[in-house]
């Protein structure tokens, strides 16, 4: 199959296709006699893996790590569940800043009185400090 349909069946744009091969993430696709790459079923399966992935937070240079773990028939699964456990600690970690952020501004917004005024008065502006 061609790069488009490659996509549509993967529910990537063309572009990610193009990024994905450009960071080793897929495979070079073989060339048809007329110039144009075609792609096999796998590389659909491979694209899906990628795009799940993502979704669980994983970067593509851990997405790449993955894709080795999964393919090498030497690897256990407690190395696996070794990443993820990794992964769960780092969300974890990113949870507990967004919560810092969230309170923050939390407080700064309970701290603003009125509707109208100066910004002068705005206490998540002052907070951020001049910029002159």
């Amino acid at each position: 199959m061609k790069i488009g349909e490659l996509a549509s069946n993967a529910g990537v744009h063309i572009q990610t296709v193009r990024y994905y091969e450009r960071r080793g993430l897929l495979a070079d696709p073989r060339q048809s006699a007329a110039g144009y790459r075609e792609y096999d079923t796998a590389t659909i399966h491979r694209l899906r893996f990628i795009r799940r992935a993502q979704e669980l937070g994983f970067t593509l240079g851990e997405i790449s790590e993955l894709l080795v773990l999964r393919l090498d028939p030497e690897t256990s699964a407690s190395t696996v569940r070794i990443r993820a456990s990794e992964k769960i600690e780092e969300i974890e970690g990113r949870i507990h800043d967004l919560e810092r952020i969230k309170n923050a501004l939390s407080h700064l917004a309970s701290n603003c009185h009125g509707d109208s005024g100066p910004t002068g008065d705005c206490p998540l502006l002052e907070a951020l400090g001049p910029i002159e």
